[in-house]
């Protein structure tokens, strides 16, 4: 069995490399004519035990398809490990403190409202240094000499339409069994850094020290949910997806899709193409923009609103 200071050890070089590719990476940069500053700030991570049982409890709570990262590590390719060593490390990915503050004023017209143009294109050209820091991450680990891969890159990653909307890895729910946060009411996760970030992760067999969960209750760091005493991000929804009965995520999708058919058009020339799959089926050559209008200028934007307060534990 590993010591506890060697898998510490090697959590401490993995945020290391993640600082330093966060800090040096020009792909982490937004293109000059929108400042050239920083996309996201300094990382932050968080690891689970692959065997831990709230990743076969997502099958009920997310949907039958999500993958336990067992499942993933074996979809990926990786030759079989016991699940006992196997973990998640999970990434969280904040945006910048300038894309934050120019982001809180929305574009709004006559028939809708619009994120500002520098979070479309930050959230758009984010999406590449997420994978390639993700890719840079497996080849640190296997230099080590350690196995590892991504669900979020793998071909076993769908959007998953069936009657309901969800993934086969949920790189917020990932996060949350690697006791990086919990869900708001908008659904975001808040974690340390706030809920205005992007997640990643990756699995591997490396010697790894476990992120406790500070509670079990999901909600636990929404303010609404733990005081009742805030729905700021209820009030930033153009179309009432949110509200205290919950989070609507088709009426939430829907406007996503309409903002990216108003937006893409005139940046079309400036943004950065992707590929994804929507029932395992390959959609190429698409421009990925976001809306994310309920994260900017609220109480949990770029922190934790509880983290001074006490939070009774409820099982999940």
């Amino acid at each position: 069995m590993e010591q506890p200071s060697i898998r510490l050890e090697m959590n401490d070089e993995i945020l290391k490399f993640l600082k330093g590719e966060f800090e040096s990476s020009e792909l982490n940069r937004l293109p000059e004519s929108y400042g050239g500053g920083k996309i996201f700030a300094t990382p932050l991570i968080g690891v689970a035990q692959a065997g831990d049982p709230i990743f076969q409890r997502y099958k009920e709570i997310i949907g039958p398809e999500h993958l336990t990262p067992l499942e993933m590590w074996l979809a990926c390719g990786q030759d079989y490990n016991r699940v006992s060593s196997l973990s998640t490390i999970s990434i969280v990915f904040p945006f910048d403190k300038q894309i934050r503050n120019e982001s809180i004023n929305p574009i709004e017209s006559r028939r809708m409202i619009i994120p500002p143009e520098i979070y479309t294109i930050a959230r758009n050209f984010g999406n590449e240094f997420k994978r390639a820091t993700i890719l840079k991450t497996i080849k640190f680990l296997n230099e080590k000499g350690y196995d590892a891969t991504s669900g979020m890159l793998s071909d076993a990653y769908t959007i998953v339409l069936k009657g309901k909307f969800y993934t086969t890895w949920s790189e917020r729910y990932i996060a949350m069994a690697s006791g990086l946060g919990t869900l708001g009411l908008h659904e975001g996760l808040i974690t340390e850094l706030g809920s205005n970030i992007r997640l990643g992760s990756i699995i591997t067999n490396a010697p790894l020290k476990f992120t406790p969960r500070k509670t079990q209750e999901p909600h636990a760091n929404c303010l609404y949910f733990a005081k009742g005493t805030c729905k700021e991000c209820a009030e930033k929804c153009p179309v009432n997806a949110i509200t205290e009965k919950g989070y609507n995520k088709i009426k939430c999708n829907k406007y996503r899709m309409k903002i990216a058919r108003k937006i893409i058009p005139p940046l079309r020339s400036k943004l950065k193409m992707e590929t994804r799959r929507v029932n395992w089926k390959l959609k190429q050559d698409i421009s990925i923009v976001g809306c994310e209008l309920c994260q900017f200028g609220v109480k949990c934007t770029d922190n934790n609103p509880m983290a001074s307060h006490h939070v009774d534990f409820f099982s999940f």
